[in-house]
């Protein structure tokens, strides 16, 4: 019984409480230290998926392109994300969906802070949670670049901030909604990339990537200031309550944060869009470079390919013979 009360430590959320409603008594859950044990248990789970994703699909599919070793590392860091993402779109659509936010967006700021959160969403959060965590010591597993570390360091760090502050912040609900887009877009760009490595002349998918990307920024930001702009302050002013789980929400009272918030969401948001303006720009400009390329090739090839013109007839010891076999000599006038 020691042992079993042990194990469900590590592989179930904590926290549970019982609140009343309607219908009779809700168990849900709110946050502590003791999630900690719970997301250390499934980084240990991430890890193994993650090595049983690596060994029996993406080993095998680069055995049989034969990628050089910078493609091959960027195709199983895409590999491995577009595993990750579609089983995260998944989850977290459904999740949404069965909790109503999607078909009621004022339960995105209503009754905040949502200090209770159902089992699904904690489960979700810890999960997630979990998941980029163990990114970190897959850098070293996955004998990543140098020149690549910085870039994922900074890409995991941006996630865990975002996802870690939704959750201590009990912004549980709109976190869900912005993974769910941003999940989306960066599902579409993986997947661009691995079909790119298999065919370098199909890019098409990259179009569609940055149309999704570009609807799924303007939602984005949209929610952030539907939310934090105008939906937090009509709630009512909350205090700092630790026995209830609320230890950060009472800074949403405060005009002077929410405005700080939504200024750094949306200074975020415009170096992501520069960011991705340049990224296309510079697309735009190597395939108009190597339309203009090929047809200089083409048209290079066209001249040298040109037939010359010759003389009628055919050489022989050095003179032109005639095509009926006589040498073509010039008449001789005749004198009057």
């Amino acid at each position: 019984q020691v042992t079993a009360k042990t194990a469900f430590l590590f592989i179930l959320p904590q926290y549970n409480v019982s609140v009343p409603t309607a219908d009779g008594e809700l168990v849900q859950y709110h946050y502590g230290l003791k999630d900690l044990v719970t997301i250390l248990f499934y980084i240990f789970i991430a890890i193994i998926l993650h090595a049983v994703v690596q060994e029996y699909a993406l080993d095998k599919i680069n055995r049989r392109l034969h990628l050089s070793k910078v493609k091959h590392s960027k195709f199983n860091e895409s590999g491995q994300l577009v595993a990750f993402h579609l089983t995260s779109v998944i989850w977290c659509l459904y999740v949404v969906v069965t909790e109503g936010y999607i078909s009621n967006p004022r339960s995105l700021w209503e009754n905040y802070p949502h200090v209770y959160l159902p089992y699904q969403v904690k489960f979700f959060y810890l999960c997630q949670l979990a998941y980029w965590l163990h990114a970190l010591p897959e850098l070293y597993f996955q004998k990543v670049r140098k020149e690549e570390i910085p870039r994922q360091l900074r890409c995991i760090a941006l996630y865990l901030l975002h996802i870690a502050g939704a959750y201590l912040l009990n912004l549980t609900r709109l976190g869900l909604i912005l993974l769910l887009l941003q999940y989306l877009a960066e599902f579409f760009f993986h997947i661009a990339r691995l079909v790119y490595f298999t065919d370098e002349n199909n890019e098409k998918l990259f179009n569609v990537w940055a149309v999704v990307f570009v609807v799924t920024r303007l939602f984005t930001l949209t929610l952030y200031i539907l939310v934090i702009g105008f939906g937090l302050p009509r709630v009512e002013s909350q205090a700092l309550d630790p026995e209830r789980g609320n230890f950060f929400s009472f800074l949403f009272n405060n005009i002077l944060f929410r405005m700080s918030v939504l200024l750094l969401v949306c200074l975020f948001q415009a170096s992501v869009m520069w960011r991705f303006i340049r990224f296309q720009l510079r697309r735009w400009r190597e395939y108009w470079n190597e339309q203009s390329s090929r047809k200089r090739a083409a048209a290079s090839t066209k001249q040298q390919t040109k037939p010359l013109k010759r003389d009628s007839g055919y050489h022989e010891n050095g003179v032109v013979k005639a095509e009926n076999g006589t040498s073509p000599r010039s008449k001789k006038l005749k004198s009057p």
